[in-house]
């Protein structure tokens, strides 16, 4: 089976930087350290999906945004490529928007 590769680590520091949360708070937030967050930001680790979800958690963004961010463009299939910039450019423009704890996300 083919191995797929994902920019996980770029979708995160994304995602953590337009939340404007240091690596430090997002590591307390998903319970890591922020040692080992650093080396997926630079993708020297690979995320378990339980972690990934704490993650996601941490930056109160569903996993699917952060999955969705992470895909090369061959991963997307046959969508077209505007309608997944402007998906890209959508889902980041949420990310500055206050976040609303009352909403379930993961």
């Amino acid at each position: 089976m083919e191995q797929i590769e994902m920019n996980v680590g770029q979708a995160i520091k994304m995602c953590r930087t337009r939340r404007g949360v240091s690596q430090t708070e997002l590591a307390q937030r998903s319970d890591c350290s922020v040692s080992y967050l650093s080396m997926l930001e630079n993708n020297k680790r690979d995320p378990t999906l339980s972690t990934l979800t704490r993650i996601a958690h941490g930056l109160s963004v569903p996993v699917g945004i952060l999955f969705f961010l992470a895909a090369e463009r061959e991963e997307l299939g046959g969508m077209d490529r505007e309608l997944a910039g402007e998906l890209a450019r959508t889902a980041l423009e949420l990310l500055s928007e206050p976040v609303d704890d009352q909403l379930p996300f993961v």
